[in-house]
């Protein structure tokens, strides 16, 4: 299964950047075998809509499950109509999260934990 996390670096020991939108990188994580995708967020300095394009990006990418500090209610819904599970409150490294993600120690939100906007000052 593929499962993104926002992270400060593109790197699996890197540490997890709290903002999902306006995160720096994204890594993409294949639970099965540990094998990993970094990208640039291009969408982290755009005035607005910056989470719902990163999580436009998150469904072409495949992934189907989000780690991550916070997540506004614009991407939050974004990405749960794309089918996109979304666990926020999370800090640690990438590689940290996913383990605590694999072991069943996390689950999805049902609701956003920051207002719109929320990112834009980091």
């Amino acid at each position: 299964m593929k499962v993104a996390v926002t992270a400060i670096q593109p790197a699996l020991d890197a540490q997890l950047d709290p903002r999902f939108g306006r995160c720096s990188y994204f890594v993409i994580v294949d639970t099965d075998d540990m094998s990993f995708e970094a990208m640039d967020n291009a969408n982290m300095s755009l005035g607005g809509g910056a989470g719902i394009q990163s999580a436009k990006v998150m469904a072409e990418k495949g992934v189907k499950v989000v780690l991550t500090g916070n997540c506004g209610p614009n991407a939050h819904q974004t990405l749960t109509i794309a089918g996109i599970d979304v666990i926020v409150g999370l800090n640690g490294s990438i590689l940290e999260v996913v383990e605590q993600f694999k072991s069943g120690k996390l689950s999805a939100t049902q609701i956003p934990n920051v207002a719109s906007h929320s990112g834009m000052n980091n």
